[in-house]
């Protein structure tokens, strides 16, 4: 029996109902009307990082790719990515070395003879023997076009909390899943370059636009969310000591972090009084909003 009936036997293609979408996708003005997957989504709480890049990259982005989802080992993170060649891929084998799920989108459908690049089957069956997902809006047998890989740009970005663009020259379908996560109120991340190299134009245009630039580890699983699992325990109540009743009371409840509405419930003050004391604080420089929870700094 050839290796994929195997894989196809272990991993068949099943077409979700619309009660299994993953709920980021029905927030979007042009929601997916069929989802077919192979393998298994992570889990709701696990943030999705969407990772992008320029087909033809780097000895320097393929480093930089490869060392940012390294750090990311041991967090609750997947990786979601479109299987292309370049830096797609790359980062697909990265989150696969440091043992975290990925989920890939190709622009085509799930069939083994339809799936584009045919090169990179060889990957998607990795990441279903890993635990990973193949996801896809069109049918099975599906062929790639033009139109096909900025329609599942869109699923890409709808799915992730966040998209990370290393490497995109200024005309780059990269750009595309850029564009579309700020349509969503998604954070872009983007790594800086070389100013001699067009790879780095799409980069540091981002940066112009708002995009957070992105240098090392620690900055991308800040950037999540998470804390450095290295940082020393906090002394909260010396390093806040002159700090406000109000604002402390705020500081007691993030030390994990939370949802803005999920603080509000939790403090005893009227709501007007908590939104002016954040405000404060984060003039303070004491909390900060990312990806919608609000945590110390």
């Amino acid at each position: 029996m050839k290796k994929q009936h195997i894989i196809d036997l272990e991993f068949p293609i099943r077409e979700l109902n619309k009660k299994e979408f993953p709920s980021q996708l029905m927030e979007i003005p042009q929601p997916p009307e069929k989802l077919f997957i192979r393998g298994n989504l992570p889990k709701p709480n696990t943030k999705l990082l969407c990772v992008v890049g320029s087909r033809k990259y780097t000895p320097y982005g393929k480093e930089i790719c490869e060392r940012l989802i390294a750090g990311l080992r041991g967090y609750d993170v997947a990786i979601v990515s479109g299987l292309a060649i370049g830096i797609d891929g790359i980062a697909h084998r990265s989150a696969l070395d440091n043992g975290l799920q990925t989920i890939t989108i190709p622009g085509s459908g799930l069939n083994w003879d339809a799936l584009h690049p045919i090169v990179h089957a060889g990957l998607a069956e990795r990441i279903l023997n890993c635990g990973g997902a193949m996801l896809s809006e069109f049918e099975p047998s599906f062929k790639a076009t033009r139109y096909s890989f900025p329609q599942r740009n869109r699923i890409m970005s709808a799915l992730s909390c966040a998209v990370l663009v290393i490497e995109a020259e200024i005309k780059s379908g990269t750009l595309i899943t850029s564009r579309l996560a700020t349509d969503y109120n998604k954070d872009v991340l983007t790594v800086p370059g070389s100013v001699f190299s067009k790879t780095s134009e799409g980069p540091h245009m981002l940066i112009r636009l708002g995009a957070t630039p992105i240098t090392k580890p620690e900055e991308l699983i800040q950037a999540l969310g998470f804390k450095p699992k290295d940082s020393a325990p906090r002394n909260l109540e010396l390093e806040y000591s002159e700090c406000s009743p109000e604002e402390k009371e705020v500081i007691k409840i993030l030390e994990t972090a939370r949802l803005k509405d999920e603080l509000f419930g939790l403090l005893n003050m009227p709501i007007s009084k908590a939104n002016a004391v954040l405000s404060v604080m984060e003039l303070k420089g004491l909390i900060q909003e990312t990806l919608g929870e609000i945590h110390l700094i």
